[in-house]
């Protein structure tokens, strides 16, 4: 049986009201992030005839602009969680049939897409911020298709270390909810069924003039998910005292500016053709004999 008692440690009632309140907007580092997972589809050669967004309006909407321009005759469906979310996905996507722009493309479908329904699943910056990521792996691996693949970036440990030591020294509770290891992803991509995983990870510096500019750039990326964060509002004099602590103890350039650092951890997996366990007796459902039946007419 599949645990899904794995990191990262977060509360699930705080996941789902920051998706309720999140900014209707993609973050900078989200759109830099699609961009740099963009340059990773030079490797792969497979031309989805259909694909998926899983979170678009904040993974990026330059990002889908642009893959929608790479596969401009392929279905593409959009996935949002939430209807606030669904209805901007709609706004800044949907091309209106008056523009000469969106003629020849096919529509977007702003549902989720059907099991066995794409070639390829692209997911920016999610899965760190899911309560269950192993059910939302094994959601991923039954929309694709056979020999479709998967494409998704999220946060790693290191981010934010320079705050989360801070906190760990001045024994507060912790600054954030811990994030899975890029192995540990690619441990429960095999658990969900993918094949052949590739992980990779690089570390981005971003530096900031003040503390209150960092908090404002956090504070658009996320919140603090974990289940020992302090329990109670803050105010003004802690938001104060907050800044203040940044402004000694974060680590700072010759310019004088603030140093946070973000690991950003990238995954690429295949859905690989479904094996039968032989044995006494072997049960396949209808959607993998299906599949396997496909696969075996199309063979030259």
């Amino acid at each position: 049986m599949t645990t899904t008692q794995r990191p990262p440690t977060l509360d699930p009632l705080a996941v789902a009201r920051w998706q309720r309140v999140a900014p209707l907007a993609s973050p900078w580092l989200h759109e830099e992030v699609a961009s740099r997972m963009q340059d990773r589809l030079q490797w792969i050669k497979l031309q989805p005839q259909s694909w998926a967004h899983w979170g678009a309006v904040r993974g990026g909407l330059k990002a889908h602009a642009q893959l929608a321009l790479k596969y401009p005759k392929s279905e593409c469906f959009v996935a949002e969680v939430g209807a606030m979310r669904a209805q901007s996905a709609i706004k800044n996507i949907a091309s209106p049939w008056w523009k000469p722009t969106g003629w020849g493309q096919k529509a977007v479908r702003f549902e989720a897409p059907p099991p066995a329904g794409v070639d390829m699943l692209w997911a920016n910056m999610a899965l760190h911020e899911a309560a269950d990521p192993q059910a939302l792996l094994a959601e991923w691996h039954q929309a694709l298709k056979v020999n479709g693949f998967l494409m998704f970036s999220c946060l790693g440990p290191d981010t934010a270390i320079e705050l989360r030591e801070v906190y760990k020294q001045l024994g507060w509770p912790p600054a954030g909810h811990e994030l899975t290891d890029m192995h540990d992803w690619g441990d429960m991509l095999v658990q969900a069924g993918f094949a052949e995983p590739v992980m990779d990870m690089e570390r981005i510096t971003l530096t900031y003039e003040t503390p209150a500019r960092l908090l404002q750039e956090l504070a658009e990326l996320g919140r603090n998910f974990h289940p020992a964060r302090f329990p109670a509002l803050r105010g003004r004099h802690w938001k104060a005292r907050l800044e203040e602590v940044l402004a000694t103890h974060l680590v700072k350039g010759a310019d004088g500016r603030l140093s946070l650092t973000f690991e950003v951890i990238y995954g690429h997996a295949l859905k690989a053709q479904p094996k039968i366990r032989v044995s006494a007796l072997s049960a396949v459902s209808v959607q993998d004999m299906r599949a396997m039946l496909h696969e075996n007419r199309t063979k030259p």
